[in-house]
């Protein structure tokens, strides 16, 4: 790997392991680039079809370069590669956008309760497409959450979250901690698959978008009883081990698969 503003430094990758974050990272694509990627934005979104809504966009990055160029990004790779080592594979996208002025939130979570896949050795990227802060809903964290393993969620119907299986506050940790995320658009921030986050509604007038990515060290293994079509796409080193089955790079633009992915909360697993 070649020297790069975005290779994290020995105190960021200590940061980031005892506190399962980081933020204040090098921008990973300029005001300019972040137009463009917005101005296509549409074209993606015009694939949704009847009741469905922006967070049923995962996955499409197997059907669509828009998404996979991004998720392939050498800049985004440099950062992962610090946490993870040489050898990982990046397996789902999905964008959170809240929209002005709305009640949507999501509730406090651990990513890897939701994931049938171990050992538990994975990183998201949370990617702004719009600057992000407290003001329009941007993400929470506990730091050092990550350490205490996975908490039993619990389902809750009567929430805005747009997830239904959570974690309460006071009871399976205490918010008071919580590290406020602020991005400006073409940034991004990395947190363990462990650590505990969520998010408030958007009272604003501002949108609040941000694509999420998932990547893996290539010795986490996908259940694919509960997950069938669930795919590895190499990013860095190599797959000795050959876990999952390898992705194929797409070759249309904009695109959607003909499956969707399940959860573990989708499988009633929860």
């Amino acid at each position: 790997m070649s020297e790069s503003s975005h290779q994290l430094t020995e105190e960021q990758k200590s940061f980031y392991h005892k506190n399962g974050y980081l933020l204040g990272l090098p921008a990973i694509f300029t005001m300019e680039e972040m137009d463009k990627m917005n101005s296509e934005l549409p074209a993606l979104l015009a694939l949704l079809e009847d009741g469905e809504s922006t967070k049923d966009i995962r996955e499409w990055h197997e059907t669509s370069t828009y998404l996979n160029d991004i998720c392939k990004h050498p800049k985004i790779l440099d950062l992962v590669e610090g946490i993870l080592g040489a050898n990982f594979y990046y397996w789902a996208s999905n964008f959170f956008i809240k929209e002005p002025n709305t009640v949507s939130t999501v509730g406090w979570h651990q990513d890897s309760y939701y994931w049938p896949m171990a050992p538990n050795n994975s990183v998201t990227v949370w990617l702004a497409f719009d600057d992000v802060d407290e003001g329009n809903g941007g993400m929470k964290l506990i730091p050092g959450s990550h350490l205490g393993g996975v908490i039993k969620h619990r389902k809750s119907e009567q929430t805005d979250s747009v997830l239904t299986l959570e974690l309460a506050d006071g009871s399976d940790f205490n918010a008071d901690s919580a590290v406020q995320f602020k991005l400006k658009a073409g940034e991004c921030s990395l947190h363990d698959d462990s650590a505990i986050h969520g998010s408030q509604a958007n009272p604003s007038n501002r949108r609040r978008a941000g694509l999420t990515i998932r990547y893996s060290g290539t010795n986490v293994k996908n259940d694919l009883s509960v997950n069938p079509n669930f795919k590895a796409y190499l990013c860095r080193g190599v797959d000795e081990l050959k876990h999952n089955p390898p992705g194929i790079d797409p070759t249309t633009r904009y695109g959607r698969p003909d499956f969707k992915p399940v959860s573990n909360e989708e499988a009633g697993k929860g």
